[in-house]
């Protein structure tokens, strides 16, 4: 077959506009819109103005760098440099800009900014999706995930460790402070790279253990203070745990996703005190309370069923200790007579309360079997192994609530209700990870690593809007949500602008041909 002529040196007969060179349905396209269509308001709450300054050299727009940042974390490029080498030769990127190019230190600097506010970012995302209808609240799910930080794990240290890593650099630098005193040469104007970077580190370790001393810490790390050592999947990590409530979205049976209504990052490995602060802030950022919430044994405590209780929020969870609980002798199968205020166990012996005790904190009620009666049970090695005080059970606070709650886990409207779970956060969390590139965070401190997870949360929602969008399905409804459709005016007079540049530049043309 024959080949396709190729030239590098071809020229436009009339030049484009820049409209015409993204495709209609262009995930750029919906950015702009979403950005378009926010109020003098809404950009108030993110800090930003939309006037600039009367002197000074010209400034780039907000709405083109605030784009350029959501369609940036929306495929996968969160750094300010690639953002600068798009913006050079990507066409969305100049397309969102206007053909500018902003350097990356300009990037940065409005990031840097404006990333604490990006949370009334996220927040407009998840009100479009609810507007729109794209929301199903009948379930959300809540999960959380272990995610790296900007940091290397071995930079950890207790506070002997961080002993020996001063005493180490304290006769380092003895070491090279005597190199540098021989010899009659002058006194260099600088200080070597190795005897600077020595003394650098000796003050971080001498800051790391005041911060040790003052916070009551185990360790610290030394480039990011605030991660913590947790175990991932992939091994101990110096990271943060991200939290995230997940909602089904849905058109149709055929058009679903997913739409994050609630994210957070916690330097605690435990999920259990995350339950009742996400369930918060989902209904405050959609408006709306789920009908049911799932989450994993991971959230499972007796306090955070009473919090539900409290709010009259169903919550599905199973308990961690699972397999505890299809024990024979486990003391939910013992029987409590409130009448006489003791137990009975399977094999119809007493147990009667002997008293307060303090467990981890919590106060419980203690109940004891006759040493002599369980000695000659038929169970005992099975129910209990201690002949000197027989079996003893503990009852805690919430003992009642967490009956109630397994036998409730044990119909199976709870378990079908919760085998969605694994449909909402778990690839919610692998999208985050293999599309948009979050196998580390790349901020540092707790409170800027929080504003970035948000920001990819937004991202993320804008994603699953522009999917809709882009079908036609909810086109009307998402224009209408974002500030209304484009007029068939504004049509006309953006054709009306197209013709006439084409029409000056063949007249260019034709002029520069007559001379």
């Amino acid at each position: 077959m024959p080949l396709r002529p190729l030239s590098r040196n071809e020229t436009w007969l009339l030049p484009p506009t820049l409209d015409e060179l993204i495709p209609q349905d262009h995930p750029a396209r919906f950015v702009a819109a979403f950005v378009d269509a926010m109020d003098r308001a809404a950009w108030a709450e993110l800090g930003i103005g939309l006037d600039g300054e009367a002197l000074g050299a010209p400034a780039y727009h907000p709405r083109a760098l605030l784009s350029v940042w959501l369609y940036g974390f929306m495929t996968g490029t969160r750094s300010c440099r690639k953002l600068e080498a798009a913006c050079r030769d990507q066409l969305p990127y100049l397309w969102l800009t206007g053909w500018q190019r902003p350097d990356h230190n300009t990037l940065w600097r409005f990031y840097r900014e404006h990333r604490g506010t990006m949370r009334h970012l996220f927040k407009r995302t998840v009100h479009t999706a609810v507007k729109v209808g794209l929301v199903d609240l009948a379930v959300q799910a809540v999960d959380g995930t272990k995610i790296a930080g900007n940091a290397a794990k071995d930079r950890t240290y207790d506070r002997e460790g961080l002993q020996r890593l001063l005493e180490r650099t304290e006769k380092t630098i003895q070491e090279l402070e005597k190199e540098n005193e021989g010899g009659s040469d002058p006194a260099p104007p600088h200080l070597p790279p190795k005897l600077t970077q020595a003394e650098r580190l000796r003050a971080e370790v001498k800051a790391a253990m005041e911060e040790l001393a003052e916070d009551g810490q185990k360790r610290i790390n030394l480039t990011d203070g605030d991660t913590e050592l947790m175990k991932s999947r992939h091994g101990i990590v110096a990271g943060y745990n991200a939290q995230a409530m997940v909602s089904p979205a849905k058109v149709d049976t055929k058009e679903t996703g997913l739409i994050i209504t609630a994210a957070d990052v916690t330097k605690d490995a435990n999920d259990v005190e995350q339950l009742v602060p996400m369930l918060e802030q989902a209904e405050e950022n959609s408006g709306e309370r789920a009908e049911v919430s799932l989450a994993d044994g991971g959230y499972h405590s007796g306090s955070n069923l009473e919090a539900c209780a409290q709010r009259g929020q169903v919550v599905i969870m199973p308990e961690a200790q699972q397999r505890a609980l299809e024990r024979p002798y486990h003391k939910d199968r013992f029987i409590y007579d409130e009448s006489t205020d003791r137990y009975t166990c399977p094999q119809g012996q007493p147990l009667r309360f002997r008293r307060m005790k303090c467990t981890k904190g919590t106060l419980v009620r203690e109940y004891r079997a006759s040493p002599a009666t369980c000695r000659k049970c038929s169970a005992f090695n099975t129910c209990t192994k201690n002949g000197v005080y027989g079996r003893r059970i503990e009852i805690r606070p919430h003992e009642a609530l967490l009956r109630q709650h397994r036998e409730w886990m044990a119909t199976e409207e709870a378990k079908m209700a919760y085998s969605r779970r694994k449909e909402l956060p778990e690839p919610t969390f692998g999208i985050l990870k293999e599309q948009l590139g979050v196998r580390r965070f790349l901020l540092r401190g707790l409170a800027n690593v929080k504003a970035e997870l948000v920001t990819l949360a937004a991202a993320f929602n804008l994603r699953t809007l522009w999917r809709f969008w882009r079908t036609g399905k909810v086109k009307a409804h998402c224009a209408q949500a974002l500030g209304g459709a484009e007029s068939l005016a504004d049509r006309a007079i953006t054709f009306l602008d197209c013709f006439a540049s084409h029409i000056n530049a063949i007249l260019i043309t034709v002029a520069c041909a007559s001379v």
